[in-house]
């Protein structure tokens, strides 16, 4: 656990060089327009301002695809030079046609980092706290905007403050996050079994989990390379099964029902199969709201569901390969197997991490393993048979993600009546709901089967896809680089200067210092945002703080149309957009990026997550590069005005569209939108 986390504050020291850039340019945009004279004109300055957007823009549409192609890791390294290359030019820079290709390959970092860090955290971070690693981006380039604000802010107080310098210091940050990607990050474990890198892949999970025993995990990693295909929702009802430590064979349990052993206990337990998601699309169907989509009242009947009290069968960690006793049980089996599987190949010619999945898939269905795979939920297998095309009897394997659940009493009685239950009404059970689709039960199978554009069709990815260009084109719309890039000059127009007018300080260097105290500020909020994204949820904490949003976007439109004496004027406005800032870093800020690097299966993650980006740097340079514009024709009022009506749009499209993934594995998550595309196609025909 603490190499994950490690990993994740190194990642995100390309965010702190991102947020440094956006400060920096923020506050030395003041003296290149003296420089350049471009008061008169606003379009060379929102070029220079948004070059490194384009040139992020220009990266995202191929920095996905190869991060699939070569990997997560290759690609950040690219990141740093590309970081230290820009800072070095932007130092140099004679006129202002080498600072905008300064600014461009500094976009191409930028890219890469906003783009791929999101990703590498989610494919590194256990999914108990991967809301909160994956906060940490958002922490770093505010902590990098603050530090750059207050060394502009010094630098403002000189008799000849240099922007050059300003900018060109970036590259010494840089040179520490290029020993980190070079020398400490590894590669993404699940790009790794994704290319069938098994051993290499066993290597860095030891590393981020710091244990010897991933064999678990890798399983996991190894079922989430399918997805799509012929996936159910189906209720278990688990009880306890005939003990299979005695030494006798348990002949009672049907070869389609799943056997494992409880962590707790060490005790066998038998999941028998309920009923194929009727009992559960109708009791969502009764509680479904107008417009609201199936996927998030799906999600939430899993949240709201984990049980509170009674027997909990699931932990977080617990595994059947964790009890020692039957692990001892089995391995002289697990060694016959991986020998016959192998085709008589000695088994010391093979990574036991890579025989590990393979072994899991096929043991499952005799002696009953099952993995916690995190957030109560369990990978298990069944065993079928089928008639193949040769007429011979052929057996299928199927994995299955079971989450335990607390049932009513209703309920229960309604279950235990039913008769493929067969369970006394004193007797003890546990309802659970799993998802049971086909099992990857060799790696190489998967690791074939490239990903391409076809895989976009995917009902599951199509859905995902909707909700993350959603999210990104209306958090860019909702304003914040705009204010980001430009708050000293718009606390500078609206007359933040009286404020501190006292101090000696002119107008410029006290909207500067302004901007620094309003990063400092966003700090403790992200911070309260890491210790709720894994508690409250993306969702919960989406809700909260867009109504915030909009009612500190509503201040700040009173405040430039109704009139006021300046002092108040100034206070109301920098009121307002210090808590804007402050909530959209609580919230729309790393949420959307989150989201994205958690909704897409592992073989087409890359590629997806590159597309949201590119509609993200779209959107951003759009906002950006229209701020001075709009400024100029409609003022700060209007702005604002267009910026509160896009968050509460925001607000319903979270309410209607957006579903909460906090806590559970990414490989299930996208097995749910693939489960919850196929119900929303079925309720809209």
């Amino acid at each position: 656990m603490r190499g994950a986390v490690l990993v994740a504050i190194a990642a995100s020291i390309g965010n702190m060089l991102q947020g440094w850039d956006n400060a920096t340019i923020a506050g030395s945009n003041l003296y290149i327009k003296k420089e350049f004279s471009l008061e008169s004109q606003p379009t060379i300055e929102g070029l220079i301002v948004a070059m490194s957007l384009i040139g992020a823009t220009i990266i995202t549409t191929c920095s996905g695809p190869m991060s699939d192609r070569v990997g997560r890791r290759p690609m950040l390294i690219l990141s740093s030079f590309l970081y230290f290359l820009s800072g070095l030019l932007m130092l140099w820079a004679p006129n202002v046609y080498f600072l905008l290709l300064a600014r461009l390959i500094n976009g191409f970092g930028i890219g890469l980092v906003v783009t791929l860090v999101p990703v590498y955290i989610s494919e590194t971070a256990p999914p108990e706290i991967r809301g909160s690693l994956n906060t940490l981006p958002q922490f770093s380039g505010s902590g990098g905007m603050f530090l750059s604000y207050c060394m502009v802010f010094g630098m403002s107080l000189m008799a000849s403050p240099s922007w050059r310098l300003m900018l060109g210091v970036l590259s010494i940050p840089s040179l520490i996050y290029v020993v980190l990607t070079v020398f400490f990050l590894p590669e993404s474990p699940r790009w790794l079994v994704s290319k069938g890198k098994m051993r290499e892949a066993k290597h860095v999970l030891q590393r981020l989990r710091g244990t010897e025993d991933v064999a678990g995990e890798m399983a996991l990693l190894v079922e989430g390379l399918g997805f799509g295909g012929e996936i159910s929702f189906e209720e278990f009802i688990i009880v306890p099964g005939k003990d299979i430590s005695d030494g006798e064979e348990d002949t009672t349990t049907p070869k389609n029902q799943i056997k494992f052993v409880s962590p707790e206990d060490g005790l066998p337990w038998v999941a028998r199969p309920v009923t194929a998601l009727q009992s559960r699309q109708g009791s969502m169907e009764s509680q479904g709201i107008p417009l609201r989509d199936t996927m998030v009242t799906l999600f939430d009947s899993i949240h709201e569901k984990f049980p509170e009290h009674g027997h909990v069968l699931f932990s977080n960690h617990g595994s059947m390969m964790n009890v020692p006793e039957h692990r001892e049980q089995y391995d002289e089996e697990c060694q016959r197997d991986a020998e016959e599987y192998a085709g008589g190949t000695p088994v010391s010619d093979f990574d036991d991490t890579m025989r590990s999945p393979l072994l899991l898939s096929r043991q499952a269905t005799t002696n009953g393993e099952q993995i916690g795979i995190g957030g109560g939920w369990q990978l298990a297998w069944k065993r079928s048979e089928k008639e193949g095309e040769d007429g011979k009897i052929e057996e299928e394997f199927k994995r299955v993600y079971l989450h335990q659940e607390d049932v009513s009493e209703s309920r229960r009685g309604s279950l235990i009546s039913l008769p493929i239950c067969d369970i006394p009404e004193d007797s003890e059970y546990i309802h659970a709901a799993g998802l049971v689709g086909k099992s990857m039960i060799h790696p190489s199978q998967a690791a074939s089967k490239q990903p391409g554009w076809s895989d976009l069709f995917e009902p599951g990815v199509k859905h995902a896809l909707l909700v993350g260009i959603g999210l990104q084109i209306l958090q860019q719309f909702s304003g914040i680089s705009a204010v980001l890039y430009y708050s000293p000059q718009i606390l500078k127009q609206a007359g933040v200067g009286v404020l501190i007018s006292n101090m000696g300080i002119g107008p410029d260097s006290a909207s500067i210092l302004i901007s620094a105290l309003t990063t400092f500020l966003m700090l403790p909020c992200i911070v309260v945002a890491m210790r709720l994204m894994d508690n409250s949820g993306r969702r919960s904490l989406l809700l909260t703080t867009i109504p915030v949003l909009i009612v500190s976007l509503v201040i700040l439109v009173i405040a430039n149309v109704v009139g006021m004496n300046s002092v108040f004027h100034a206070a109301i406005s920098t009121t307002g957009v210090v808590v804007y800032i402050c909530s959209f870093v609580m919230g729309f800020g790393p949420i959307p990026n989150i989201l994205c690097s958690e909704i897409f299966p592992t073989r087409v993650r890359g590629l997806c997550i590159a597309i949201c980006s590119l509609v993200f740097w779209i959107a951003n340079i759009i906002v950006t590069y229209t701020l001075p514009l709009m400024l100029n024709s409609i003022g700060l009022a209007g702005v604002f005005s267009i910026y509160a009506v896009v968050c509460i749009i925001s607000l319903v499209f979270v309410f209607l569209k957006v579903p909460e993934t906090k806590g559970m594995p990414l490989e299930v998550i996208s097995e749910f939108f693939a489960v919850g595309a196929k119900q929303q196609a079925a309720k809209n025909n």
